[in-house]
């Protein structure tokens, strides 16, 4: 990487982007996938519209709105540091680039001041972690351990400086999902990279990804995912968190987040285990999004990228993804953390 901004330079011109990639965040909506079954039901992507711990303000206390008055959607997954009562304390803010860390973090209950330490497993796990870059260029996956004072710690290596975003998705015990995000600055000689071109086919480890479907702003659409090694389909993808393939989709920009689960799962009489997986998801807004998808097969967990557009509204305008195909690529490691 060529020489560049400082990392001291590019934290403060993070926190005025952020400050501005919030607001723009707010006031759209949220990425939804509609729920295909039961299962999945209870895990939204992490925003609360449908719960109801608390009055908003401008809310009466019997939850009706106020004459005249409008209900404010919810923002976007990841947008907010604290929500639902809970906040996200990210007790390493900052790191060297690639330079193996202990990234700790807890999730704070705002009525005790005290670290939660008891949660609910969604897909095989108490929490998900997701490192990305803000470029998107950089994506991690990872599994972090808990202490017994509720503090999470996982090892995490990051290949270049810039900013990051880093997102927790959990269930407190008895409580709604969430995802809570919070900033992190990795220093180093800096340099900015366009968000990759958009792609409907993806290549990582010798596997090949291709994708189809479409995403429309504010209608539900298929995102078909085909995995083929060799030029032959998958047909033993492993179970992996509970499903045959993990999405997580982000809004370029503000990084808007939602962790999308397959329409099926292991068990259930119907979902083969590939090399077809797909799912139902809603873009909140047009925009490009960039898709990873997570995938296991031989014991290995590998993450296939791609680039899409959502642009349109209605029946038949949305964003196909068959644009300009390019090769993606990812990486895939042994251990739980997994990225591109």
């Amino acid at each position: 990487m060529n020489t560049g901004l400082r990392i001291t330079v590019f934290a403060a011109a993070l926190a005025a982007t952020f400050g501005t990639a919030y607001g723009v965040g707010s006031g759209v909506g949220e990425i939804s996938p509609e729920p295909a079954s039961a299962a999945h039901g209870k895990h939204a992507g992490g925003t609360r519209a449908e719960q109801g711990g608390g009055h908003e303000q401008g809310h009466e206390p019997d939850g009706q709105q106020p004459e005249g008055a409008s209900a404010a959607p919810a923002p976007p997954g990841g947008l907010q540091i604290s929500d639902g009562g809970y906040t996200l304390d990210l007790k390493t803010p900052r790191l060297e680039a690639d330079k193996k860390t202990q990234l700790r973090f807890a999730v704070v209950r705002a009525s005790t001041g005290r670290q939660v330490s008891a949660y609910e497993r969604e897909h095989d796990k108490e929490l998900h972690l997701i490192v990305a870059s803000r470029d998107l260029t950089t994506y991690r996956h990872l599994h972090p351990t808990r202490a017994a004072d509720g503090t999470w710690s996982t090892p995490v290596e990051l290949p270049e400086a810039g900013g990051y975003r880093v997102f927790a998705d959990f269930t407190p015990k008895g409580g709604e999902g969430l995802t809570l995000g919070a900033d992190l600055a990795v220093s180093g000689a800096y340099e900015p990279n366009p968000l990759p071109a958009r792609n409907t086919t993806a290549t990582v480890d010798g596997y090949d990804v291709a994708l189809k479907g479409a995403l429309t702003p504010g209608k539900a659409g298929e995102l078909d995912l085909t995995v083929t090694k060799d030029g032959k389909p998958v047909r033993d993808l492993q179970p992996y968190l509970g499903a045959y393939g993990h999405l997580v989709a982000l809004r370029s920009g503000d990084l808007a987040y939602l962790h999308v689960h397959p329409n099926g799962e292991p068990g259930d009489g119907r979902t083969r285990p590939g090399p077809d997986v797909s799912f139902t998801a809603t873009a909140p807004s047009e925009g490009a999004y960039r898709l990873f998808l997570d995938f296991k097969h031989e014991g290995k967990v590998r993450t296939a990228a791609f680039t899409v557009r959502a642009q349109g509204t209605g029946a038949g305008s949305g964003a196909e993804a068959e644009a300009t195909p390019q090769a993606g690529s990812g990486n895939s490691d042994e251990s739980s953390p997994h990225g591109h």
